[in-house]
């Protein structure tokens, strides 16, 4: 076969891939979820069910139980510890939520964050589940640019909230306060207040912002930014007023004013 068939085959399988891979990963990721309750919570709950149900109807033994309870027309008791596993899940959260649970909660996570080894492993994935799962969502406003961590290099921020009323009096103008993700972890990041005349927004949504950060820039999203600079940025006030423009006669330039506003 000729090499432009392989180019294609591998351009459309890579496109293909792209559209189908998500979803594919979304379904895997739940099943695994479903088995993994299933597997090693449920079963053991299913197992101490029917150790139950054989103490107190004792016309059965255990692997009788067992027996009447894997047959097929009961197919949904294999749910049973599923949903119990649920339900004890929604109790623990519910204890946790209490002045005692939560108490002893802390105590459990400082005797985690202390021990060798799993001290190395339990923040990070701690990081990465509170932000999964935290109900108080990061309230962001927009997204902007800004030149982060100095002049010249240009950063993605969220715009969190208006800058500190202590340096807003000090310098005596429009502060805000930015969260800079960073990359590939948007869940850790800096923290900096700027003055608002040395942003630039950016038009993309927040989730686009996110992707963007995630992928190291890979994925772009397919938006303009805006074509000039906002003239209340500091160096776009020293920009000269007039432009040059070829002249028709004598191929010299000729400057040409600008129009002033009405």
């Amino acid at each position: 076969m000729s090499e432009s068939f392989w180019n294609d085959f591998r351009r459309f399988f890579v496109r293909g891939l792209a559209a189908v891979l998500p979803a594919l990963l979304t379904i895997i990721i739940i099943v695994w979820v479903f088995n993994f309750i299933q597997n090693r919570v449920g079963r053991y709950i299913n197992e101490g069910v029917l150790y139950l149900l054989s103490l107190f109807f004792k016309g059965r033994t255990p692997a009788e139980w067992e027996q009447w309870w894997h047959q097929p027309q009961r197919w949904y008791l294999n749910g049973v510890g599923f949903l119990l596993a649920v339900i004890g899940i929604y109790f623990v959260g519910r204890f946790l939520a209490s002045f005692v649970g939560r108490s002893l909660w802390g105590v459990i996570e400082q005797a985690l964050t202390k021990t060798p080894v799993i001290k190395q492993i339990y923040p990070n994935v701690k990081q990465v589940t509170d932000f999964l799962l935290r109900e108080e969502r990061l309230d962001v406003s927009r997204v902007v640019a800004v030149e982060y961590p100095r002049k010249g290099i240009w950063s993605l921020g969220l715009v969190t909230g208006e800058g500190m009323g202590p340096l807003r009096e000090t310098l005596g103008a429009e502060m805000l306060t930015v969260f800079i993700p960073s990359s590939p972890t948007p869940v850790t990041g800096y923290t900096i207040t700027v003055r608002r005349d040395e942003v630039i927004d950016v038009p993309w949504s927040i989730d686009q912002a996110l992707r963007f950060t995630v992928s190291g820039g890979v994925v772009h999203p397919a938006q303009r930014w805006p074509d000039r600079r906002p003239a209340a940025l500091p160096w776009a006030q020293g920009a000269p007023k007039n432009r040059t423009e070829p002249s028709a006669g004598d191929g010299q330039t000729r400057p040409q004013e600008q129009e002033e506003p009405l």
